[in-house]
């Protein structure tokens, strides 16, 4: 190998260190290793960094795995809909994160909708929801989802009680409807301490980049927290069905949660590798009459790192 192509590969080899390098910020934005020292916990000890490395591993080891079952899912077709449900500061987004963070997010996307506006308080419940669901070949992950209904709007009154009870007898006809054209459903619950949330709360307070998370609604839900205990173990009851069951995340230890629910659901989808064509890089065309033009200084971003 001459120094051109050792050049080429130690570039190559940077630019995988780059992505890789991503997982570590979303690492950064969950734990604050200052904080860790100052608590007394060693984050230089050999155990820390033997369960880190075997953590990154078996995370990038599945993240390989959801590129297969994505490949898959657009090569037979299939149609994903996989609902995230828990309560604030459970862990739903880290997870979310780490499952479509190597994938294409035309194949995989996801659905995070605002509170219903005017016009959307007036349509049937789940008609907001529909819009949203997969083609063939498509995986659609909604980051909370029409079981806004049985938790925040029933424990903060923002529905009538008649409507709280036709969503129990809509929801499995409606989860049956999804089945039956095709589309496999898929249902987690996170599941975390009062203590934790706490602490998970207090976080995000003295934490200037996480205080976008905490809403006035956040706030007054960790008041209620008997009250959504209530409504959740009512809406696991009313709403396991054979066809969409319930799976719950015990989610306290963060780490865990993510390699466990991605574990599962890898488990869940009938998935095989599916063999391409060696792929060959063609040749650059060269003309000698194309010249590149200088880009204008004055709309070069100023280079200050």
């Amino acid at each position: 190998m001459n120094s051109k192509d050792e050049d080429l590969v130690q570039r190559i080899r940077r630019d995988l260190a780059d992505n890789y390098d991503e997982e570590l910020e979303l690492e950064l934005e969950d734990r604050n290793l200052d904080t860790l020292e100052d608590s007394g916990f060693d984050v230089t000890s050999a155990q820390y960094k033997e369960d880190r490395r075997q953590y990154f591993r078996e995370l990038f080891r599945m993240q390989a795995e959801l590129v297969k079952l994505q490949d898959w899912v657009v090569n037979t077709g299939h149609k994903v809909v996989i609902l995230f449900e828990g309560r604030d500061a459970a862990g739903k987004g880290g997870v979310i994160k780490r499952i479509t963070q190597r994938l294409n997010p035309r194949v995989c996307r996801v659905a995070a909708l605002p509170a219903p506006n005017a016009r959307e308080q007036t349509q049937w419940y789940f008609q907001r929801f529909v819009s949203h669901l997969p083609g063939a070949g498509e995986i659609v992950l909604f980051d909370r989802s029409w079981y806004n209904r049985a938790g925040v709007e029933k424990v903060m009154g923002f529905c009538s009680e008649d409507e709280y009870e036709e969503f129990f007898r809509s929801v499995p006809e409606f989860e049956k409807m999804l089945v039956r054209s095709g589309i496999q459903l898929i249902k987690y619950w996170f599941s975390i301490s009062d203590e934790e949330q706490h602490l998970r709360f207090l976080g995000r307070i003295h934490d200037p980049l996480k205080q976008w998370k905490l809403s006035p609604m956040d706030l007054e839900s960790r008041k209620r927290w008997e009250a959504y205990t209530k409504a959740k173990e009512v809406m696991l009851d009313r709403t396991h069905i054979a066809e969409a069951p319930w799976w719950v995340v015990q989610a306290v230890d963060k780490k865990k949660a993510r390699l466990n629910c991605i574990h599962h659901l890898l488990d869940q989808i009938p998935y095989t590798e599916i063999q391409h064509q060696s792929i060959d890089l063609p040749q650059r065309e060269r003309h000698d009459d194309y010249f590149r033009q200088p880009v204008p200084n004055e709309i070069v971003v100023p280079e200050v790192y």
